[in-house]
């Protein structure tokens, strides 16, 4: 029985990355063995086990053969008989298929070590278009590695334009493609993860929503990129920048969708995108069983987001009404994650990548104000029922009216509010 380290900690070592999980191969063993040795098995396909004390998985050198479509469609062997250099070449990419002895000595023999070297992302054998699964796990890495440089080969792309034109990708369960985006939105550039799918002809397969949004111009004044399906990368990208929260990267991701209804003689202006693109919104939620918390901020900023671009000229009241629609006095937490969606989406047009949102700040100082009302002053007043909530209400616009004059006036003098 011989004991390797393999995958993605072997991988991240070599990079200079943390390693944060460590899963080890075991060659020349049976299950029998690896239970008498204290080993808990929890693989169901195939033999993988927990180690006693660390919790680690250990997983026999396995092949794998395609009986079926999609990628839940292989049988798997597992025995002593397996050799190292066979469980290995089952892998994806070749930087994943590397191991490490326990003396510390690193096994290569499909070249992942010279593709690290040289950044390719390069599949290990032509079996690598018999799981769909693949072509997402391979845009996903692209996206995670973009930043250390990185590239997917031309050849593991041109296999992966393969399997996206067999039809493979529709065998795909919704809850292993959101998996795979939830995974991507993650990284450092998940703008990378949609950029491979569309080279590939994987983005309008699996996220058509997407896809439409290319080949769709805005008006050049306001969008010198054009190109909606560019504009809304780069809006991710710009989340990413601004943002770890995933749900505000889905929220930029989507928040442009209704652009993509817009009928073409009325190109380049896209009046009430945001509206429209609710019901698309939904339905990509509904597909693709999308957790609630990112659609529901993935409906707000893409009804709200053309709002807030305007919020220095939106009345109190409306201010008020969005605090309300936004749910924000239970979840004031939202509040931040809607302006960081909406600076991303500014900031997301090439020549503005660095330009400042004030009306982020103000929005913010809005909300602080209103938020000083407080319920127990109005009831103590003799208000009751539906009333406390109007003149809640009232006050609130009050306090945003009161501070919106002063700000105009301060601001017209060259000197920033204070609040």
């Amino acid at each position: 029985m011989k004991r390797f380290l393999v995958g993605g900690a072997v991988r991240d070592a070599l990079l200079g990355l943390p390693v944060k999980d460590r899963d080890y191969m075991v060659v020349g063993a049976t299950v029998e063995e690896m239970l008498a040795a204290g080993f808990r098995q929890v693989g169901k396909d195939f033999p993988v086990f927990l180690h006693p004390q660390t919790q680690e998985e250990y997983a026999l050198a396995r092949t794998e053969r395609k009986t079926g479509s999609g990628y839940n469609g292989f049988s798997c062997h597992a025995s002593p008989e397996v050799t190292l250099e066979e469980d290995l070449q089952r892998r994806d990419l070749t930087i994943n298929a590397i191991a490490q002895d326990e003396q510390g000595k690193l096994h290569d023999p499909w070249g992942g070590i010279k593709d690290i070297e040289t950044r390719l992302l390069r599949h290990v054998s032509a079996a690598f278009v018999e799981d769909p699964l693949r072509v997402l796990r391979v845009a996903r890495f692209a996206a995670r590695f973009a930043p250390q440089g990185f590239k997917v080969a031309p050849e593991t792309m041109a296999l992966m334009a393969t399997i996206a034109a067999s039809g493979e990708l529709e065998a795909l369960t919704a809850e292993r493609v959101w998996q795979e985006l939830e995974r991507a939105l993650a990284t450092e550039a998940p703008q990378v993860f949609f950029e491979v799918l569309k080279d590939c002809g994987a983005l309008e397969v699996l996220f058509p929503e997407i896809h439409a949004l290319f080949g769709v111009p805005q008006p050049e004044r306001w969008h010198p990129e054009i190109d909606t399906g560019v504009h809304t990368l780069m809006v991710l990208a710009q989340a990413a920048r601004l943002s770890d929260d995933k749900t505000v990267r889905f929220a930029a991701l989507v928040h442009d969708l209704g652009k993509a209804v817009t009928p073409s003689e009325l190109w380049p202006k896209h009046h009430g995108h945001g509206q429209k693109g609710l019901p698309l919104i939904r339905k990509m939620c509904e597909r693709l069983r999308i957790p609630n918390e990112y659609r529901d901020l993935a409906l707000l900023v893409s009804d709200q987001h053309q709002n807030l671009h305007q919020a220095f000229e939106l009345r109190a009241e409306t201010l008020v009404k969005i605090f309300d629609m936004a749910d924000l006095w239970r979840k004031p937490e939202r509040l931040e994650q809607l302006l960081l969606s909406c600076e991303a989406d500014m900031r997301g047009r090439t020549g503005f990548e660095d330009q400042p949102y004030p009306q982020g700040e103000y929005v913010r100082q809005c909300f602080t104000i209103a938020r000083q009302v407080e319920v127990k002053n109005i009831i103590s007043a003799g208000f009751e029922g539906a009333k406390i909530k109007a003149e809640l209400q009232r006050q609130r616009v009050r306090q945003i009216s009161q501070f919106k004059t002063v700000k105009n006036i301060v601001q017209s003098s060259g000197h920033p509010p204070i609040i």
